[in-house]
């Protein structure tokens, strides 16, 4: 048995919490944020992927251990960094990742290991995090401890590629540095995937990321051709997708959502500016499309309410679904809340049903609401913005007058897609 220690108990660090106290280690739980390790220490998971009934038997059982105080941190021989990396402004913001470094830092003792699993540019971990620790333990990065990175790869929902099904890159800043990041990650995934430094694995992670970011942007500007020129985007993707080599389907959205997209190709674009002084035009033209597509919805919705008479001021709108991916609760950076600001903005009365996302994910422009028969037959239209498991669609077709349909998931004489 291991110490773990794995600052940030998020979507990323609270499964692998839970998977290395599976594994057999005693793995202390470290968050600055006092109100999630309250939750915690009474057994109450807030990650989908995550159920009560296996947190609050680890806590029990003493394998693992939440805190907020920094002196848990104490004697850890492996610590995995998984706290958020956001964007300000455009620009990357590592406040997080340099606060959890140099309070590991206060605790590193020589031979032990310290992972990052948090999205940042290639060059972080080398850069940044590997002088931070050095400065706060005097120790020497590679000599007396190993420093590596894994990008996270966690899908929320996913129940085929979990955390332990998913390959797992991993990296160290030399050779005892990989086997020790190895060594953490065998009996946690089933497979690992090494490439030959930390550049490359965070290289790899944004790669992934713009990969997905583009083509789904791709789509998006499709859809938006194809409904002016009278072709349906949905039946032509669907063709396409017939094709058994040289094509990956993707499909429309009102947007993109969570940390991933939004957020983590622009760590290469800052980066390619910053260091070459060129511009990742790729990114910048997805960031573009992607991030206009809730004014799109709005746009739409807006000429189907004129063609049935009715201003959208003091419509009645009624969203199903908040956060950004189906059958979670993330709504971090989701598209949908974006279109109810800017339904709101002109004039109509929003409402907004999601069975995942908590209270707390509502705005001062959000009525929440449950998606009753009555509800759904006073809302002078509909938009469908992820189309959870939990919606019932029959009920939604059947009392809708009209709905904005943005996942092809309904179908009816009332229903439009986007």
């Amino acid at each position: 048995m291991k110490t773990v220690v794995v600052a940030g108990l998020g979507y990323v660090g609270l499964p692998l919490a839970m998977r290395a106290a599976g594994a057999g280690h005693l793995v202390i739980g470290y968050d600055v944020d006092g109100g999630r390790v309250k939750l915690l220490e009474a057994g109450e998971s807030y990650i989908e992927d995550v159920p009560s009934a296996e947190l609050a038997a680890a806590v029990a059982a003493g394998t693992f251990r939440p805190s907020c105080e920094a002196r848990a941190c104490a004697g850890f021989d492996t610590a995995v960094i998984t706290v958020p990396t956001p964007l300000r402004d455009g620009l990357p913001d590592l406040a997080y990742l340099e606060a959890a470094s140099r309070t590991l830092a206060r605790y590193l003792r020589p031979g032990a290991t310290v992972i990052v699993e948090s999205t940042s540019y290639p060059g972080t971990t080398q850069e940044q995090v590997l002088p931070w620790l050095e400065d706060g333990s005097g120790l020497v990065a590679g000599t007396d401890f190993h420093l590596g990175y894994s990008p996270e790869r966690i899908d929320p929902g996913n129940t085929t590629w979990t955390l332990a099904t998913t390959p797992k890159v991993i990296s160290g800043i030399n050779a005892a540095s990989l086997q020790a990041v190895q060594e953490f990650y065998h009996g946690i995934v089933e497979h690992t995937v090494a490439v030959s430094s930390p550049r490359e694995a965070e290289l790899a992670k944004i790669i992934e990321n713009t990969f997905r970011h583009v083509n789904i942007a791709l789509v998006n500007e499709l859809a938006m051709f194809a409904h002016d020129l009278g072709i349906n985007i949905w039946e032509a993707i669907s063709a396409a997708s017939t094709k058994p080599f040289g094509y990956m389907p993707f499909t429309p959205g009102p947007g993109v959502g969570g940390h991933c997209l939004p957020i983590d190709p622009s760590y290469l674009s800052w980066r390619v500016q910053r260091t070459l002084g060129q511009n990742f035009r790729f990114v910048e033209l997805a960031n573009d499309i992607n991030n206009h597509m809730p004014d799109y919805v709005a746009r739409r919705l807006t000429l189907a309410l004129n063609t049935r008479g009715r201003p959208v001021r003091g419509s009645r709108i009624l969203l199903l679904g908040l956060a950004y991916k189906k059958n979670t609760g993330d709504a971090r950076e989701s598209p949908a809340l974006r279109v109810a600001q800017l339904l709101h903005a002109m004039g109509a009365n929003v409402r907004a049903a999601d069975p995942h996302t908590s209270q707390a994910t509502s705005t001062p422009a959000i009525t929440r609401v449950e998606p009753t028969p009555e509800e759904l037959a006073a809302a002078d239209a509909v938009i469908l913005l992820t189309d959870h498991d939990a919606f019932n669609t029959t009920e939604i077709t059947a009392h809708a007058t009209y709905i904005l349909d943005c996942r092809h998931t309904l179908t009816g004489d009332n229903v439009e897609t986007l």
